[in-house]
């Protein structure tokens, strides 16, 4: 067990993904002080399930990630924090605000790789790839279908779950696998689900074009 600051936001970080903050609201600016006295700066993510990230009193998850902090600045006159996603944790309980939210956690144990997975990683990669590209032909999107991903097969289930445009109970569902086997299933789930979505968007699109 051990004590953590803690970040709560509207979406999840996954192990291996990178995350970028701007920091303005002052109880964060003052656990940004913390962490810049310390030598290995880092601090939880959790999804807000229910409220809002500013302010105070939302409702939070218990499982999350550590963000390992890279690079602490300024970014469009706000503090700016670099940072990626390392271990997982689950909340043992929640401590009193100090300014900044705080928690008792327990570290969750690294998936295990095993190379018999890897045709199904291959082709989760292909299929993610397909989605993204379709997809960002109805909009913007955060990760492209040329994203880069890790040479190390459980980082690249991370990123590819991670790179997904999905909302934060479903990241939450993703992160909460217990297996690599499991990841790369509820992966496969997942866009499965987007797969459909999209194939039904350009049915109704074709279908008012032809109504035109």
């Amino acid at each position: 067990m051990a004590v953590m600051p803690m970040f709560p936001l509207s979406t999840v970080l996954m192990p291996a993904m990178p995350l970028s903050l701007r920091i303005f609201e002052e109880r964060y600016l003052k656990l940004l002080g913390d962490l810049i006295g310390e030598e290995n700066p880092e601090f939880g993510v959790v999804l807000i399930e229910r409220g809002q990230e500013v302010g105070g009193g939302e409702k939070r998850l218990n499982i999350g990630t550590i963000a390992s902090v890279t690079d602490i600045g300024t970014l469009d006159e706000f503090y700016g924090v670099e940072s990626f996603g390392s271990q997982r944790f689950r909340v043992n309980a929640w401590l009193p605000d100090n300014p900044y939210p705080m928690a008792d956690i327990d570290l969750l144990p690294d998936l295990i790789w095993s190379d018999e997975l890897m045709p199904d990683l291959d082709r989760l990669e292909t299929r993610v790839r397909n989605l993204l590209a379709k997809a960002s032909e109805f909009g913007d999107l955060q990760y492209g279908a040329d994203t880069e991903i890790s040479d190390d097969p459980i980082d690249a289930c991370w990123q590819l779950a991670g790179m997904l445009p999905v909302g934060g109970l479903d990241q939450a569902d993703l992160l909460s696998a217990d297996s690599a086997e499991e990841l790369i299933s509820k992966t496969f789930g997942v866009v499965a689900a987007l797969e459909e979505a999209l194939q039904a968007m350009m049915g109704k699109l074709g279908g008012e074009l032809g109504d035109f």
